[in-house]
C-alpha cells in the first residue's frame, strides 16, 4: 500500500535544494583545462612539414604554402571529429586547442575557416639605405654684438 503523503515530502525536502541544471545560454559554462573544441592556427610556428596533414584522421586539415616560411592552414570543422591528434603531433606547436564548444551554423561553408600565417615582413627600402638623410643646410650663427 503507498503512502500518500511521500509524494508532498520529496517535493518538500527539493524546494532547498540548488537546481541540478545550468542556466545555458545565459550563464556561459567554463570548460575544462583539456577540453578539446575548436582548432587555432599559429601561423608564426608553422614551419610547414604537413605532419599534422597525415595525422588527422578525418583529413580535415590543409596547409598551404602562400610564400617562403609562410603558410596557411585551411581547417574544415564540418570534417573535424575534435581528437586534437593534429595538435599532438605538431612539433612547433602551430596548432592548439580552445575551449571553443558551440560551433553550429546555418551555412555549412563558413565551417571551412582559413587561418592566415604572419604577415611578410616588409623589405627595407634599397634607397634609403644607401642615401644619407637629406638635411636643410644649417644657418649661419648670429654673432653681432648686441
Amino acid at each position: 500500500m503507498k503512502r500518500p503523503g511521500k509524494m508532498v515530502m520529496e517535493v518538500l525536502a527539493s524546494l532547498g535544494k540548488k537546481a541540478p541544471t545550468t542556466k545555458y545560454p545565459f550563464e556561459k559554462y567554463e570548460m575544462p583545462p583539456k577540453f578539446r573544441g575548436k582548432i587555432k592556427f599559429i601561423g608564426e610556428n608553422c614551419i610547414g612539414c604537413k605532419i599534422c596533414m597525415r595525422d588527422c584522421p578525418s583529413k580535415a586539415i590543409e596547409i598551404i604554402k602562400v610564400a617562403d616560411k609562410q603558410f596557411d592552414c585551411v581547417v574544415s570543422y564540418d570534417k573535424c571529429i575534435y581528437c586534437a591528434q593534429c595538435v599532438d603531433s605538431c612539433p612547433r606547436k602551430a596548432l592548439e586547442v580552445t575551449g571553443e564548444f558551440e560551433l553550429a551554423v546555418i551555412d555549412r561553408g563558413s565551417l571551412k575557416v582559413t587561418f592566415k600565417g604572419p604577415p611578410k615582413p616588409a623589405a627595407p627600402a634599397a634607397d634609403a639605405a644607401t642615401k644619407p638623410a637629406a638635411s636643410a643646410p644649417a644657418k649661419p650663427a648670429d654673432n653681432t654684438p648686441k
